[in-house]
């Protein structure tokens, strides 16, 4: 069983994987290798491939009853389940400010996270997503609350989280 544990970048998703008592699939880590059209010169960025995305992880054979995680920020475009971190954007934008992004990267997936964007993409392409509010939560909680997640002992249903109030203080 694929589950993506996706999330706009910053949100915790690295981090919390390394807690994760199952196989991980680092997707970003596939693009860099090489399933990518080169870098995208307006956002600075690699370009996935997104075909040979999903051909590299049918080939992996993960569609066994085995639990593999699938983490990056594209990974519910290969998954039945998705677990969606989130992030206040005020808390992105320092976090992403650390990591040395230009202001333009930062204002981007301040909206994308704002804006819901991964999560209305992972409720196209997925059966069930769940979200989980990583503001407050150690990595340890937020792994706690993904394992109980995938193995169906709680929901973490979405639609509770809303940070467009917090996007006026950005712009």
């Amino acid at each position: 069983m694929r589950v993506a544990l996706t999330g706009t970048p910053g949100t915790g998703k690295t981090t919390v994987s390394k807690l994760l008592p199952y196989r991980i699939v680092d997707v970003n880590a596939l693009v860099k290798e090489g399933l990518n059209f080169g870098t995208d010169p307006e956002r600075g960025c690699l370009e996935a491939d997104m075909g040979g995305l999903g051909k590299k992880l049918d080939q992996m054979g993960l569609d066994s009853d085995e639990i593999v995680v699938l983490e990056g920020h594209l990974s519910h475009y290969f998954a039945d389940d998705a677990i969606i971190l989130r992030l206040s954007p005020l808390e992105l934008k320092a976090r992403l400010q650390a990591r040395g992004y230009s202001e333009k990267k930062i204002m981007e997936n301040i909206e994308a996270e704002a804006l819901d964007v991964i999560l209305i993409e992972a409720l196209e392409n997925c059966s069930q997503v769940h979200e989980i509010d990583t503001t407050c939560r150690s990595p340890h909680e937020v792994a706690d609350l993904a394992v109980k997640t995938i193995l169906r002992e709680i929901d973490m249903l979405p639609g509770d989280i809303d940070w467009l109030d917090q996007l006026k203080d950005l712009i």
